[in-house]
């Protein structure tokens, strides 16, 4: 073989394994392509697929009735579908339970005995919610028949009530000899009687229902400090909470919860003290607000809490009250003279 022709053979076989080179290289970046391609729509298809799951997911959280809504509050009710009663809410601690209540969601009953207060709460109330139906119940609840006077009015109007709140009270600081009669039958009908009777006819309207009920009783700290001048309230008030206590076991079994609450010093006009006062009482922590004593009053009643005293320090207190000699009392009874009316 000539080898002119000899490199021209090399010459064309070179080109030839570079053409086959290249050929492979091309097959390889193609192949290369499709796997992209197949991973890219895959991982597309992936993705859609996630997406089409946490759409189909959200939508199921999102759909009514489903147990992945919002957990609702301790006490919370859907807003309307259902009536809280509560007395004395035309100031201080009722009209914090009237607010608190209406935030959960209840339709309410104003009990007082004056209507301007009440209605200026019912105003309050129904500008933050809107859709909430407040009735207004204008009665002197320290008389022999307001109990049924009121359970009729409310039974006449359809209301079934499922939590009552007996809060209304009067607040006497003075000696028994120095109490006028009419204010000593009027604290026994109002904290005793009347809340007494109010129990009994709410809660045999709850029993009959089946699906139960809650009773809130304001009783007072007073209970453990029978001193001079207090003898009344203190021992109007520790009948409450006796009451409420005893109640509470025997309506139970029948879904109802009942609760005492007995606040210390509480920052309202029952004492009648001064707005400057009630600050000064604040802010030493002598008194609490009245919107803290709803909050833990409503806490205790949706816990089942028989009986509580807002706050520890409030507690830790009432071992001393007990035991207070008379000849601390004394000088403290001197001093506390010029106060009693």
């Amino acid at each position: 073989m000539k080898p002119e022709n000899i490199q021209e053979e090399r010459t064309a076989g070179v080109a030839a394994a570079e053409m086959a080179a290249a050929g492979r290289r091309e097959a390889e970046v193609g192949k290369a392509g499709c796997a992209a391609g197949e991973a890219g729509r895959g991982k597309a298809g992936c993705g859609a697929g996630e997406a089409g799951r946490s759409e189909a997911e959200v939508g199921e959280v999102a759909r009514p009735g489903q147990k992945a809504r919002r957990r609702m509050r301790r006490g919370e009710v859907a807003p309307g579908t259902a009536w809280a009663l509560v007395s004395g809410a035309g100031s201080g601690i009722g009209r914090c339970y009237a607010r608190r209540l209406a935030a959960l969601g209840y339709n309410l009953v104003l009990v007082g005995n004056n209507r301007p207060p009440l209605e200026t709460v019912k105003s309050e109330i129904g500008e933050l919610h809107p859709w909430c139906d407040i009735r207004i119940a204008a009665c002197d609840l320290a008389r022999t028949e307001a109990a049924r006077e009121l359970h009729d009015r409310t039974q006449a109007d359809g209301l079934e009530i499922d939590v009552l709140i007996n809060n209304a009270g009067m607040f006497s600081f003075r000696d028994i000899l120095q109490t006028p009669a009419e204010r000593i039958e009027r604290i026994i009908l109002l904290h005793d009687l009347t809340n007494t009777q109010l129990c009994r006819l709410y809660a045999a309207d709850m029993a009959r229902r089946g699906h139960g009920g809650y009773i809130l009783n304001m009783s007072s700290y007073s209970q453990w400090m029978p001193f001079p001048g207090l003898a009344l309230y203190a021992a109007s008030k520790a009948y409450l909470r006796t009451f409420s206590v005893a109640f509470a076991k025997e309506v139970r079994e029948v879904g109802i919860r009942v609760t005492s609450v007995s606040p210390a010093g509480v920052a309202t006009d029952l004492y009648g003290l001064t707005p400057d006062w009630q600050r000064i009482g604040r802010r030493l922590g002598v008194l609490i607000s009245a919107d803290h004593c709803a909050r833990k009053g409503l806490r205790a009643l949706w816990r089942g809490r028989r009986s509580i005293v807002p706050d520890w320090w409030n507690r830790a207190w009432i071992p001393l009250c007990k035991i207070l000699p008379m000849w601390v009392l004394r000088p403290v009874r001197r001093f506390t003279m010029q106060f009693q009316k």
